[in-house]
């Protein structure tokens, strides 16, 4: 069976948000389910190695940890370069598959860049001073009960 794109973005998403333990269980499922190929053998090896970055974030020598993933221009650059990588023929399949996955969480941190970027729509409060005291006004204090144990 080839690589669930579903379960791939959620193990990317699992990862972005931090949520190591159920990251480790999708990874481990997708592990089970792929079917035994030099090709999803470096997709499962980048994968791992994504889980295991962004779970040690404070090595200056980590990829992920150089990158500002924030930076959608960036993560672009990045994606073209895992890219032309998968297209190389001179890399070997393992290799392929490894940038592949690359690739894909490049092109998942995009999408989740573009989506934190968008405003949130709530609607404006056309309040005055006025309606303000008025409701400061309405409101009544709480009781408050003390009680006293033993």
């Amino acid at each position: 069976m080839p690589l669930s794109s579903t379960f791939v973005t959620r193990f990317f998403q699992l990862v972005r948000k931090r949520q190591f333990a159920e990251a480790e269980r999708v990874l481990e499922r997708l592990r089970l389910k792929t079917r035994k190929n030099e090709r999803n053998r470096g997709y499962l090896q980048a994968l791992y190695g994504i889980f295991l970055a962004s779970k040690s974030n404070d090595d200056q020598y980590l990829f992920l940890s150089n990158v500002n993933l924030k930076d959608k221009s960036i993560l672009e650059k990045h994606r073209r370069e895992f890219l032309k990588h998968t297209r190389d023929s001179l890399h070997a399949e393992y290799d392929r598959g490894f940038f592949s996955a690359w690739a894909e969480y490049m092109r998942i941190l995009i999408k989740l860049t573009k989506s934190e970027e968008r405003p949130i729509q709530s609607e404006p409060k056309q309040a005055t001073a006025s309606t303000e005291t008025k409701q400061v006004a309405k409101k009544k204090p709480k009781k408050i009960i003390q009680a006293r144990l033993g």
